[in-house]
């Protein structure tokens, strides 16, 4: 049901967003009713191109089903103390099946959209549940998955008029590299090199993802962004030195080809394309939904820490 109609800035954009009470996920363990999803924007023309098409086959069946006769993980809320915001902040942590402190584990920072918190991901797509089958399967290496508040502000609860908040997920950047990875690096045994950390996020925390991560190659080494908001820098301000991306050991974009914010990826992948940076351009059949970010992480999280 549409409930709201309204103008909003994000970065140096304008567009029109149209609110829909999201459904629930289509899976055995979907939450019986998700928050509302930003649908952005329904006016937008989408113009397809050649090359914007699937890389991979849509997941198998029940890939995001919990099963009972396989090890599982572990979920847990903590706490850390950020200097960026100055006040406690919480994290949503999800470790391996058979996690050992006699073993260092890389870390994949997975970030929220801009109507999300530290659960969203959870709620949506439900990493722990995927992981689990996925490390069962032999298709992913054992990981740590850190889901933390982008809003980096005192008040980070997504209420009230949440584009408001857009400078705080700028903001976050610091509390991302100064608190968050050396709160998790002190807790957990991980690894401590930029090829041991993945950063990836959907829609807002897309953007933050190439945002942080572009500009932070010495921090991250697999890079992806799931249908990414216009909070997305400039192509050419992301990578002014275009060689410097050849360090990356990944960086994977992807977007829904019913998504009016595809026009952001598009011009990301082109740039990257023009410039013969190695990449992934995945294209699926989704729109601006949990559908398209499970299936994402679903399939970056097989190609990150090999």
């Amino acid at each position: 049901m549409i409930t709201n109609l309204r103008i909003f800035l994000v970065g140096t954009l304008f567009f029109t967003a149209t609110f829909v009470e999201a459904q629930p996920v289509a899976a055995t363990n979907a939450p019986v009713k998700e928050p509302r999803i930003p649908r952005v924007p329904y006016r937008r023309e989408i113009a397809l191109n050649a090359d914007d098409k699937p890389a991979f086959a849509e997941p198998p069946k029940g890939f995001a089903d919990k099963r009972e006769n396989i090890p599982h993980g572990k979920l847990e809320m903590i706490e850390y103390d950020s200097k960026t915001v100055g006040t406690k902040r919480k994290l949503n942590v999800y470790t391996p099946p058979g996690y050992s402190p006699d073993k260092k584990y890389p870390v994949l920072y997975l970030l929220h959209g801009i109507g999300g918190d530290e659960t969203e991901w959870e709620r949506f797509a439900t990493p722990d549940v995927v992981l689990d089958n996925l490390i069962a399967d032999g298709k992913a290496v054992p990981m740590i998955i850190v889901m933390p508040n982008g809003r980096a502000q005192k008040n980070d609860r997504p209420e009230g008029n949440i584009f408001a908040a857009a400078p705080a997920f700028a903001t976050f950047e610091r509390d991302l590299l100064d608190d968050v990875i050396p709160a998790i690096e002190s807790r957990y045994s991980v690894e401590k090199s930029r090829e041991g950390r993945a950063l990836a996020g959907l829609s807002m925390g897309g953007g933050q993802s190439l945002n942080f991560g572009l500009t932070h190659l010495d921090t991250f080494a697999w890079i992806g962004g799931f249908s990414s908001a216009p909070n997305t820098k400039p192509p050419a301000e992301l990578l002014p030195d275009v060689a410097a991306a050849k360090k990356l050991k990944l960086l994977f974009l992807s977007c829904g080809n019913k998504d009016g914010l595809i026009n952001i990826s598009q011009g990301v992948h082109a740039y990257l394309k023009a410039n013969d940076v190695p990449h992934v351009w995945h294209v699926d059949g989704n729109a601006h939904e949990p559908t398209h970010w499970r299936n994402s992480l679903y399939h970056f999280a097989q190609d990150i820490f090999r």
